[in-house]
């Protein structure tokens, strides 16, 4: 099984998806690290990626995925996934991968981005991400309002996650 822990920027992708892993005892994978540095260093200057940008780094993540399934491990991992043809890209045909929406309001979010210390990605990119986020319908994915603790969230798509990740997850 492959989850991927999605949302925009500031939706808390990586503390989820680490903290999930943990509490699973499985490996975890931060997108944000497979990024080339040319994408890196454009977020960083307040430039939006596009999906030419974005390809590349859709191609390392499921390079990572296939690594992983070919070992028989099952994996966290933390990407934005804003689209829906980069989700069917990840997904491609395979029904061992879920996801797991992580949602919340513009205010919460700026909030969040607004003390976040050592990342590339510029808080002012937020606006370019929402407008660029198809959410994934209820059927795709299972979501999560991140207005609560983080380890409140974990144990909520722990508790929530089979049941309703329909059509996403192998049965």
């Amino acid at each position: 099984m492959i989850t991927i822990v999605m949302g925009v920027s500031g939706s808390g992708k990586s503390t989820i998806g680490e903290g999930l892993a943990t509490r699973l005892g499985i490996p975890f994978i931060d997108g944000d690290s497979l990024h080339p540095q040319a994408n890196r260093d454009k977020m960083a200057r307040g430039i939006p990626l596009d999906d030419n940008d974005r390809q590349p780094w859709l191609e390392a993540i499921v390079a990572e995925m296939d690594r992983h399934r070919a070992s028989g491990q099952s994996l966290v991992l933390a990407c934005s996934a804003l689209k829906k043809r980069y989700r069917d890209f990840l997904r491609k045909g395979h029904d061992d991968v879920r996801f797991v929406y992580l949602h919340g309001t513009r205010d919460l979010l700026a909030d969040r981005l607004g003390h976040r210390s050592g990342h590339f990605f510029n808080p002012a990119l937020l606006d370019s991400q929402l407008a660029t986020l198809e959410e994934p319908s209820r059927d795709e994915a299972l979501w999560v309002d991140i207005g609560d603790s983080p380890t409140d969230t974990i144990e909520s798509v722990i508790r929530r996650g089979c049941a309703q990740a329909r059509g996403t997850a192998s049965r």
